[in-house]
């Protein structure tokens, strides 16, 4: 009822704009809002190929399920067969803090997986720069919920890190597969795997993908640019109430 009665309606990605035009927005009352990030506080950063298959990999989020944590620790188990010398760090909090800890336990990769807990902005860049790869295999629920576009997400790539996700929500909005990133169904453990086994064989595309990456943000997703759009937004629906 609400959708169908405001003046403007907001929303940071085309898969929610989908979703509340089924709900009864008429189209013409949505205004798109990126996300918009700080991209000076989250500069690109050079990378090098690790030595002895040291592969950093990271993933950045609020521990629920939507966030596919589960996914990633199986395919990091499928990954460190092939690189033991790599390691995952998860940083965040959330309720399946202690259920992943348990099944990274189960997986073998105590010691390979780091699980960092909520860190600073300052904290979470180095952490980035320390990385190679972004990995968030993000999912819908059972009760429907799923992600816009993951803030976490765009930090990483402003940084230079290509992203290893999921074809859901508003992810393909940002990461464009085989440029910025690549892309797998949901839940599909051997995908994503061969994702980032196709990157770490080729560091030189794999680096050359996280400056796209980078350039990609700089272009769609600065923070001024979005207040800017913001800002338009308000002043159309004062606009709007002055007409009346």
């Amino acid at each position: 009822e609400l959708l169908r009665t405001v003046p403007l309606a907001m929303g940071r990605s085309n898969s929610l704009k989908e979703g509340m035009l089924a709900l009864g927005l008429p189209e013409e009352r949505f205004r798109m809002n990126r996300t918009g990030i700080p991209l000076e506080d989250f500069p690109f950063n050079v990378r090098e190929s690790p030595a002895e298959g040291e592969w950093r990999i990271v993933q950045a989020c609020r521990l629920v399920e939507k966030k596919g944590i589960d996914i990633s620790l199986k395919v990091f188990a499928g990954f460190i067969r092939h690189y033991p010398n790599a390691k995952f760090t998860i940083a965040g909090d959330g309720p399946l803090l202690e259920p992943m800890k348990a099944l990274a336990d189960q997986l073998g990769l105590a010691e390979a997986v780091d699980f960092a807990g909520f860190l600073s902005e300052t904290d979470l860049r180095d952490l980035y720069w320390r990385s190679h790869i972004f990995l968030h295999p993000s999912q819908m629920t059972v009760d429907l919920n799923q992600e816009g576009i993951p803030n976490s997400m765009l930090e990483a790539m402003s940084t230079g890190l290509p992203v290893v996700a999921t074809f859901h929500g508003g992810i393909p909005e940002a990461v464009e597969h085989g440029k910025t990133g690549l892309l797998s169904e949901e839940r599909d453990v051997d995908a994503l795997l061969d994702g980032i086994m196709a990157l770490v064989s080729s560091p030189d595309a794999l680096f050359a993908m996280g400056e796209c990456a980078s350039r990609s943000m700089r272009e769609n997703f600065e923070r001024s640019a979005q207040v800017t759009k913001l800002e338009d937004v308000y002043r159309e629906a004062i606009e709007l109430s002055n007409a009346k």
